[in-house]
């Protein structure tokens, strides 16, 4: 019992004392021919052992096992420990060398690498001669001497946890093996730093942005190689921690110049602007990398590492994508980028430990240097396969060379001793002609050319050689084998011998034949109209001016002017749109092309507003004849899209009197007047023009006088027509209509007065006294009543108010000013009116919806007829017209009804409330409430009111402020 307690009682006392023995160690024979034997599988490690450890001896030759007990260089501390044991078998006594490498690339690791540090403290033998250290920037070595027969058990204390690589030395082979490495890093240095020199000096030279790329990454590629082996730390004497944050910040750098050169050479920036983003985001993520390498260097290498393998394999990409899409420098970097991505996978391998080999570290680095003298090659190959005039000096001639082959010009040579003409090719091919068949004599050319340049053709060839000076710029036509002319503008200059004559006339040829049509096309335009191509205006002006002067001169000549306005064209607009009225005009205007001579003329004067200068016809009742012709063959309907359009004209007369007509602007205005005369009295009429017609046009001048002063002379009043709620017929707002009380005329109906308003732009003023007044109104009716929902109004705005600019001031202006609540103030818009600029109005009223406005479409039915155009504009409220509901009277009454009850359906659908307009009858005002309109409005809820009627009519007693 007693033999067990001194054993138990000993590791009580080490338990206690914070001691754990260690068993004994297998020991490891050193034959004497062994150049080098790798301990790291044979090494047993020890950690949380305190600053002393306690391990038993591998057995001796005695085969007893001994224990010996290690403390640590600094008490109190933690150190990892390492044990083995070295056996000697030989006669003689060995001398040999523990290694253990500061940085190994291989299996450093991707997260967290290993770096690099300071590896053994210090090794304490078991026996025999204790181990010296020797100095050596880039491993910890320690001298062994092994006695002949010994088995020693070395105890190490590390520096880190973690020990790579343990190594045992014989001193030749390790110096030997140190030489070699030595003199393949010098040469691996070398080419590197020739290599990163050699594309600085190009980028200097040619200064495309791909040569300092390229040189910037071979920089980095020289600082990574001068890192890991070693060099950074002898030439600027850095210890094994300050190479930890250099290894750190040249990985990371290494990345970010990869990044710049892809971006650089295959020219991401023209391809899409969001590659500029991403490559600018990467770049100033890796550059706060390599700021981050002072403080935590495995953070930075192991996203330095990741970022690396992500741009070789976005990298390889982008190349194969731009290569199947013909980009030609991706196709010459597809090789080099292969490369570099096996490059990337060896080097993965090789940190994460699977390529353990000792020369995996110097061989991946020879390789990357192989790469960067790579990716030198391809782009020097790059940069001179476009050409290197492109970007090198070149002399004026080669110049002037380019010049002509960029202009795409055709080279023009007259060799005048010879008479011998040269031209280039393209344009006998451009001309259907044979090779050479425009080559030859000056005089060969005259059969080609139009005959009305050939004289000048000659005369310019001739004045050449007499002037013997000079520059010519002359524009020809030359026959094509297909009949067609083509215009080429001959520029050239006289080349002059040593006598003083021409000796050749050297120029260029252009092909001009688009511009000639243009210029023809824009002279066309400007005294045609571009619809119907008919004269316009000034041809007009200028043919009656021309048929005036003759008529003094010839008595039988007697011109006439007939203007030919087409009745209600702009409700014809509304209704069926404007292509279809676009297609009308062209209509009347063959229609009435048919019927003139060939000496008369037919001119559209504006809009839908056609003259005629009758020469043809001389006597009054046979030009009111023909006046007749054209009403009757106006008068025939035009089929647009399946449907009928009636059409009539009122035809104003201008007969030839020198008295009355002194001027040819007197006599196409007293046309027009006979033509609004004709209007006026109810149109489809024919009016001869008398004098007694200025007085009645004078009338209107007067009324728009009067109408300038009306808003002054406060004759313009605000009249509100109910919109009634059809769920239980209350008052849910109004609609704002203008009229006007003259003191001398009455009532002037709005009829009459609001197209002459449109024409002269005082709409502009009556709309914004309509708004202002209209909203405030509206503010004292929701101030005094506070309803749920708000009280609104419906105003009306007119096509010269939405094409003003100002429109969004003065809404915006109203809405603070008045403080009514959003969306109850609604501007009311009709459907053609927004459908001839749709893309300006959906704009427009999106900025109206946004200050707070509601819109209303109004007269719904009347123009385009269509719902799929109100998903582009952002109304509440359409608005139906009286004449959609009403034209369905050819239809059955059910059909009607089922028609007004789709269009109400999918306006709901679209969010947006029905109001129907016309309800005339309570059988009017039961039927829209039955088909879903939540609104109607009508002469079945009263006439419109005056400001005061309709305060009392919703309660509102008080009146607005001012």
């Amino acid at each position: 019992m007693f033999r067990f307690a001194y054993p138990i009682l000993t590791l009580l006392l080490l338990l206690l004392a914070g001691i754990f023995p260690a068993g004994a160690v297998e020991s490891v024979r050193v034959p004497a021919d062994a150049s080098a034997i790798d301990l790291t599988r044979w090494v047993e490690n020890y950690s949380s052992q305190g600053d002393r450890i306690q391990v038993s001896t591998a057995p001796g030759s005695d085969g007893i096992v001994r224990r010996i007990e290690v403390h640590a260089r600094e008490s109190g501390g933690h150190p990892a420990w390492i044990v083995f044991a070295l056996t000697n078998d030989t006669d003689e006594q060995m001398e040999r060398l523990i290694v253990a490498p500061h940085f190994r690339l291989v299996g450093s690791g991707v997260i967290w690498p290993d770096l690099g540090s300071e590896r053994i403290a210090e090794i304490t033998a078991s026996q025999g001669i204790a181990p010296e250290k020797e100095e050596s920037t880039d491993a910890d070595v320690f001298r062994l001497t092994l006695d002949p027969g010994a088995t020693v058990t070395y105890v190490a204390e590390l520096k880190t946890p973690k020990l790579p690589q343990l190594y045992l030395w014989e001193p030749e082979a390790y110096k030997d093996k140190n030489t070699s490495l030595t003199l393949y890093k010098g040469i691996v240095i070398g080419i590197a730093g020739l290599l990163a020199l050699f594309l600085t000096i190009v980028f200097v030279v040619k200064g495309a942005v791909i040569f300092p790329a390229a040189a910037a990454l071979a920089w980095a590629v020289l600082a990574y190689i001068c890192i890991d082996f070693g060099f950074w730390g002898k030439v600027f004497g850095s210890d094994v921690n300050a190479d930890r944050i250099w290894r750190a910040g040249a990985e990371t750098v290494l990345s970010a110049t990869l990044v710049v050169f892809l971006f650089a050479y295959l020219n991401l920036s023209r391809w899409h602007v969001r590659a500029s983003h991403v490559a600018g985001i990467w770049l100033m993520f890796l550059l706060a990398l390599a700021g981050l390498a002072v403080y935590d260097a495995p953070v930075a290498a192991g996203v330095a590492r990741i970022s690396l393998a992500t741009i070789a394999a976005v990298g390889l990409i982008l190349v194969l994508y731009l290569a199947t899409h013909g980009v030609e420098r991706a196709v010459m970097l597809i090789p080099t980028w292969l490369l570099l991505v096996v490059w990337v996978c060896a080097a993965g391998f090789a940190v994460n430990g699977s390529l353990a080999n000792d020369l995996a570290s110097p061989a991946l680095l020879g390789g990357l240097v192989l790469l960067v003298m790579l990716i030198g090659f391809t782009i020097m190959q790059s940069a001179f396969a476009s050409g290197g005039v492109a970007h090198g000096p070149i002399t004026d001639v080669e110049r002037k060379a380019l010049a002509l082959t960029g202009a795409n010009d055709i080279i023009f040579d007259w060799d005048v001793a010879n008479d011998q003409i040269f031209v280039s090719p393209e344009i006998e091919d451009q001309l259907g002609l044979k090779r050479g068949e425009l080559e030859g004599p000056a005089a060969s050319w005259m059969d080609l050319l139009h005959p009305l340049e050939r004289d000048r053709y000659r005369a310019c060839l001739d004045t050449v050689l007499e002037q013997r000076r000079g520059r010519v710029c002359q524009d020809f036509r030359l026959h094509a084998s297909d009949g067609h002319y083509f215009w080429f503008r001959l520029r050239a200059r006289p080349v002059v011998g040593q006598d003083g004559d021409v000796v050749r006339l050297v120029g260029t040829l252009a092909d001009v034949t688009d511009q000639k049509n243009a210029l023809e096309r824009l002279l066309h335009d400007a005294v045609h109209d571009n619809l119907t191509g008919l004269p316009n205006r000034e041809i007009f002006f200028d043919r009656l001016e021309l048929a005036l002067v003759q008529a003094e001169s010839l008595a039988e000549l007697r011109p006439t002017v007939i203007c030919v306005d087409i009745d209600r064209f702009r409700k014809i607009n509304e209704t069926v749109g404007v292509s279809a009225g676009d297609s009308i005009l062209l209509t009347v205007a063959r229609r009435l092309g048919r019927l003139l001579q060939p000496r008369d003329t037919l001119a559209r004067i504006s809009g839908d507003l056609f003259a005629i200068i009758l020469v043809s016809e001389s006597q009054t009742e046979q030009i009111v004849n023909f006046a007749d012709r054209i009403r009757r063959a106006i008068s025939t309907p035009v089929t647009f899209a399946n449907r009928e359009i009636a059409l009539s004209v009122s035809v104003g007369i201008a007969l030839f009197d020198p008295q009355w007509h002194p001027k040819r602007e007197d006599m196409l205005k007293d046309a027009e007047i006979a033509m609004r005369h004709a209007k006026r009295e109810g149109g489809g009429r024919i009016e001869v023009y008398r004098p007694s017609m200025r007085t009645q046009g004078s009338n209107r001048q007067a009324l728009e006088n009067e109408l300038r002063h009306a808003l002054e002379r406060d004759e313009i009043k605000l009249f509100f027509q109910p919109v009634v709620r059809l769920e239980d017929r209350t008052v849910a707002g109004f609609e704002a209509l203008l009229r006007w009380r003259h003191p001398r005329l009455g009532r002037v109906e709005p009829a009459e007065f609001l197209p002459i308003a449109e024409e002269t732009g005082l709409i502009v003023d009556l709309g914004l006294f309509a708004l202002q007044r209209a909203a405030r109104e509206l503010a004292a009716w929701q101030k005094a009543l506070d309803v749920q929902p708000p009280i609104f109004v419906c105003v009306n705005v007119s096509s010269r108010q939405l094409l003003r600019h100002d429109l969004l001031t003065d809404v915006k202006n109203v809405l603070t000013r008045t403080n009514v609540l959003p969306y109850s103030l609604k501007l009311e818009l009709s459907e053609s009116l927004v459908m001839e600029n749709p893309e300006y109005s959906a704009q427009i009223l999106g900025r109206i919806k946004e200050l707070g406005a509601g819109l209303a479409l109004d007269d719904f039915g009347s123009g385009y007829s269509s719902l799929a155009y109100l998903q582009r504009f952002p109304f509440d409220t359409i608005k139906i017209d009286r004449s959609f509901a009403r034209s369905q009277e050819a239809l059955g009454q059910n059909d009607r009804a089922s028609m007004l009850r789709s269009v109400v359906a999918l306006a709901h659908d679209f969010g947006m409330e029905a109001v129907a307009e016309g309800a005339e009858s309570e059988s009017d005002v039961i039927e829209f409430s039955q088909i879903g309109c939540e609104y109607a409005q009508g002469f079945a809820f009263g006439h419109p009111l005056s400001a005061a009627d309709a305060r009392k009519l919703v309660g509102a007693a008080a009146e607005p402020a001012i």
